[in-house]
């Protein structure tokens, strides 16, 4: 295979690792998080790389960013948005400040990314855009709010950035996983509780890297999973009231 260029955004996530330690040796893989010095302990063993830290917040930060990398390590075959938190609570226990961080990070810095490395890809006709987002951004639970609408904004956004860039031989993928055992949850579920709820649909980061290794060089329009909750996604949208009384009623976990 020959060598691709990777840029891997949150590349200190539990997901991250998985993937990039599933990638071939051979392939570049630019890192991106807010700890240079962590990403270097966590990927000492990685033959082919580069290191930045930057607060994915400030997108004129991701401007620079984008531009050296193109002028250092030239085209970014493979761009993969995994940078993202959470936050399980009622509604009204977010106040503004909370709010708009999410949407920077989840949302607004992808976006960012994703237009501006997808702009450089379509000019060359080749790329792969793969945003990881949610089941979250698909079927919507109590006490994820801001954090369900920062991903449903990111897959129209992805859907919508899809059909623009198809003829331009750039493919974009969203990945909607359930719950994975990753250290995500020492923030969002701080007190273990809904992750012990869930254990039956949580995934392990290495099944979800696997699953994106796939389809790599594919124009896959999304992975759902696991399959429990890709046949509930199913549900939902074939029977939106019955679906709304069971996540209420049944399937109400946090």
């Amino acid at each position: 295979m020959a060598k691709r260029t990777f840029l891997i955004t949150g590349a200190s996530g539990g997901l991250a690792q998985a993937i990039i330690h599933q990638l071939s040796t051979d392939d570049f893989i630019i890192l991106v998080g807010r700890d240079a010095q962590k990403l270097a302990t966590l990927y000492a063993e990685i033959p082919h790389k580069a290191i930045y830290a930057i607060d994915i917040k400030d997108s004129q930060a991701i401007a620079l960013l984008v531009e050296e990398i193109a002028q250092k390590h030239g085209q970014v075959d493979v761009l993969i948005n995994n940078a993202g938190f959470g936050a399980f609570k009622s509604y009204d226990a977010f106040d503004s400040a909370e709010i708009a961080e999410m949407f920077a990070v989840n949302t607004l810095a992808s976006i960012t990314f994703a237009r501006l490395i997808g702009h450089q890809m379509a000019s060359r006709g080749r790329g792969h855009i793969i945003n990881i987002v949610s089941m979250a951004g698909l079927i919507a639970s109590s006490k994820s709010t801001v954090y369900s609408a920062t991903k449903f904004a990111m897959i129209g956004y992805s859907n919508a950035l899809r059909l623009e860039l198809a003829d331009q031989g750039v493919f974009v993928t969203t990945v909607n996983p359930g719950p994975i055992a990753t250290g995500f949850f020492d923030q969002a579920d701080p007190s273990g509780q809904y992750l012990a709820s869930v254990s039956r649909f949580t995934l392990q980061p290495q099944q979800v890297a696997k699953r994106i290794v796939a389809v790599l060089d594919r124009p896959k329009r999304e992975l759902n999973l696991p399959f429990l909750l890709a046949a509930a996604n199913t549900f939902y949208a074939l029977f939106p009231r019955l679906s709304d009384f069971f996540a209420r009623k049944v399937f109400n976990y946090k």
